[in-house]
């Protein structure tokens, strides 16, 4: 309904979820975190609503607003170069809530948002038992919505089914997964808490790319990448890996300085102040003092 002139960033995230070759979106939790994916060679990320919470120390319960959440995701887009597509949650309420949400997400040049069909405030999908879905009808208006209020034809709009989280069935899982689409999502985003990727590979045959499908496998880790090329699966997301392992080499550095009262045995194994530099822009920020500086030194 207000669609204008396209992003650039909008058109590759759209192009990568669209395509029939495999992608991939990394989890970032801030600027830094992004940039360190990009540089290793992502070309998207995956702005997690649990990641972004635990760096604020909060449980991915919607204990941080959406508008904390969009405040971390706007130092994401203003220091990378690739889309970031968000995890939306529910989208933080109603349609109402949702008009807002993508307003404002594109305004500050995120490239699309996910969102599931859970009841707000939501639960992570790891906690807990049985979670109650939204009524299918109610979604479908958050989609609609999100898709009517978009500036942009190339924003993308994932809607994530949580029927078998929820124990719901596979004939629930594709009816909600339909409904979705003839709503306008522009892909499904179809998740399991199984520990194999038998019921993600059976709802890929059923669903027989009716639209772009989205995984994320981080309770079937284990199984080959080409297995889900071979299910047509179109992007694979990398949700929780940056935090995960920041943690634990923050764990490492901090005992060892702890019990050793030292740090002359860890410089190697971490990164160099120049480093640090590099990824906050420091280079940019000198050649704008001597551009711009004045007066005496």
């Amino acid at each position: 309904m207000f669609t204008r002139k396209t992003n650039g960033k909008n058109q590759r995230l759209r192009a990568m979820i669209a395509s029939p070759e495999l992608s991939f979106l990394m989890e970032s939790h801030n600027a830094l975190s992004a940039k360190i994916a990009e540089q290793a060679g992502f070309s998207g990320l995956w702005a997690s609503g649990l990641t972004i919470s635990a760096a604020l120390g909060l449980s991915d319960r919607n204990e941080a607003s959406w508008t904390q959440v969009l405040d971390v995701v706007e130092f994401m887009t203003d220091h990378v170069d690739v889309p970031i597509l968000l995890d939306g949650d529910t989208g933080f309420g109603n349609y109402h809530n949702v008009i807002r949400l993508v307003k404002k997400l594109c305004q500050k040049h995120v490239s699309g948002v996910c969102i599931e069909d859970k009841i707000f405030p939501k639960m992570n999908s790891f906690l807990g038992e049985r979670q109650r879905l939204a009524d299918i009808d109610d979604f479908c208006s958050k989609i609609k919505a999100a898709k009517d209020t978009q500036f942009d034809d190339d924003f993308v709009i994932v809607a994530r089914t949580e029927a078998l989280i929820s124990s719901l069935g596979m004939s629930e899982a594709l009816n909600r997964a339909e409904h979705y689409r003839q709503a306008g999502a522009d892909a499904i985003l179809i998740h399991s808490k199984r520990d194999n990727a038998d019921e993600i590979l059976e709802f890929a045959a059923e669903w027989a790319n009716r639209s772009p499908l989205v995984i994320v496998p981080t309770k079937y880790y284990s199984t080959p990448t080409d297995v889900f090329r071979q299910a047509n699966i179109s992007t694979v997301i990398w949700a929780n890996h940056s935090l995960r392992s920041s943690i634990a080499a923050m764990r490492e550095t901090t005992r060892y300085i702890f019990e050793s009262q030292s740090i002359s045995h860890i410089e190697q194994g971490i990164a160099t102040l120049e480093d640090v530099f590099a990824l906050t822009n420091e280079v940019n920020a000198s050649l704008a003092d001597r551009r711009y500086k004045v007066g005496l030194e």
